[in-house]
């Protein structure tokens, strides 16, 4: 698949800052997205331990069985130092490297981070659903800011994530009595639409089958490098 980058990729924090304030209104967190996906797409970095050598996996699921259709992935460096709200930085050009390898284009993205809940509102999951133009979310394992209440311990509860009285995103339960996940919309999704999807590609564990693959995935070739 074809991702047209808008931008240089940045060297300063000036410069991702200004990508981002210049790509934000670009965001739809209204649209439906994909009601009824038929792929899903999930993404994740694994970075070997001590270095900044990272490998970035993108793993394509059939959305109605979650069994692989194509898988991708790319071992490169951090492409950016680490400053908190620029994470996304350091992994972007792997991905973007990764999603270009995939010869099927997925209906969603799932990003094993944040979207709008996100310091400057714009985490990796905005940031790929703008530069590839397709529905993206972010599933969580923590949340990088805000509060929430616990949700109730049943499958399928959720509570809103709030920063500064703005709902960001949601913690979802997707087992029961289990951590929650904390789950955004990226772009052209939908809150609701989202946290239905994270319920969908969770069956049999807590972290969805999206982010439990493209992880093996990314470790397995940081082994193998």
């Amino acid at each position: 698949m074809d991702v047209p980058v808008r931008h240089p990729w940045p060297t300063t924090p000036r410069e991702a800052e200004a990508i981002q304030d210049r790509l934000r209104p670009l965001l739809d967190l209204t649209g439906p997205g994909s009601d009824e996906p038929r792929t899903v797409a999930g993404l994740d970095v694994s970075y070997a331990e001590g270095s900044d050598l990272l490998a970035a996996a993108v793993v394509v699921l059939d959305a109605a069985t979650l069994k692989p259709v194509e898988e991708s992935v790319v071992i490169g460096t951090a492409a950016f130092p680490y400053v908190p709200g620029l994470f996304a930085f350091r992994e972007l050009p792997a991905l973007v490297e990764a999603l270009e390898k995939l010869s099927v284009t997925p209906d969603l993205l799932v990003c094993d981070g944040h979207g709008l809940a996100h310091p400057r509102r714009f985490g990796l999951a905005c940031h790929l659903g703008v530069l590839t133009g397709l529905p993206a979310m972010g599933i969580a394992k923590t949340p990088l800011l805000g509060s929430y209440d616990p949700p109730g311990e049943d499958r399928g509860s959720a509570s809103d994530l709030r920063d500064n009285g703005e709902v960001v995103g949601r913690a979802l339960r997707t087992r029961d009595g289990v951590r929650p996940v904390f789950v955004s919309a990226g772009h052209r999704i939908d809150l609701d639409t989202a946290c239905r999807h994270a319920l969908a590609l969770s069956p049999r564990f807590r972290l969805p089958e999206t982010t439990r693959r493209a992880d093996r995935l990314s470790r397995q070739a940081l082994r193998d490098s």
